[in-house]
């Protein structure tokens, strides 16, 4: 007589701590990566067409005309900042994509860390500064002109004068591409990366002019870095995508 049929599950098919590690799932990657479009859209209607910050106006302008500037633009510069107050960790996002694909490069994880340390350093002067000195100018009404003249001041030269945490953002992004051999961005987004440290160099002399192409508002200063970040960004958020779509559904979570 045959004896009872063993119900126990086969260990051969059981899975077992030894057939690899968990499998790295995609979605998440994706709901992540559509946050950086979206952020960077909000941003640029923030800045272009409610605060009034791009293009910058002048600064070889009175203390007179800066007054005048919070009051036609107060309740815009108002709308759009609180705006940007709400929506400003979507640039955290944005940098965390960047770090998830450049720690499945070859060069090791301190590379994504000195990105996204440089980039986050840089937010406070290069975006939050401005933001801050705007709303104080526009909060009170009868403010000391002096005052809104120095706010003024302040907030433009640190939005277009931040320049050595972002190069250094770039720098380490541009070195990590260079030696990676993973090919999870091309090595010609390195050479646009490193003319991004260009633009930055070229923007220090707006620290000492008031008009002209180094000036905040100039040619050289602004128009031209901002061109070159736009390609960059444009360039970035392509192979974001490119790269999320070819990573490997079965590729181990990253530490």
């Amino acid at each position: 007589m045959r004896g009872p049929t063993s119900t126990a599950p086969d260990s051969d098919s059981a899975p077992t701590p030894a057939d690899g590690p968990r499998r790295a799932g995609k979605r998440d990657v994706w709901i992540v990566f559509w946050i950086v479009p979206v952020f960077y859209t909000l941003f640029g209607v923030i800045f272009f067409a409610l605060a009034k910050v791009m293009p910058p106006p002048r600064p070889d302008i009175t203390t007179a005309q800066k007054v005048e500037f919070f009051q036609i633009h107060g309740s815009t510069i108002q709308i759009g900042f609180t705006l940007l107050i709400l929506v400003v960790g979507g640039a955290g996002v944005s940098n965390g994509i960047v770090l998830f694909h450049m720690k499945r490069m070859t060069v090791g994880s301190v590379f994504g860390y000195g990105y996204i340390a440089s980039m986050a350093v840089g937010a406070l002067p290069g975006c939050m500064l401005v933001a801050f000195c705007f709303l104080v100018a526009t909060f009170r009404a009868g403010r000391d002109p002096e005052i809104l003249a120095l706010l003024y001041d302040l907030g433009l030269l640190s939005y277009v004068g931040s320049l050595g945490c972002f190069s250094a953002a770039y720098f380490v992004f541009a070195i990590a591409i260079l030696y990676d051999k993973n090919g999870i961005f091309p090595k010609w987004l390195a050479y646009v990366s490193i003319w991004q440290i260009v633009t930055e160099i070229v923007a220090v002399p707006v620290f000492i002019s008031k008009a002209g192409p180094f000036a905040w508002n100039g040619s050289i200063s602004f128009y031209m870095g901002t061109v070159v970040f736009g390609i960059w960004l444009s360039c970035v958020i392509v192979f974001l995508k490119k790269a999320t779509e070819l990573q490997p559904t079965d590729e181990a979570p990253l530490p």
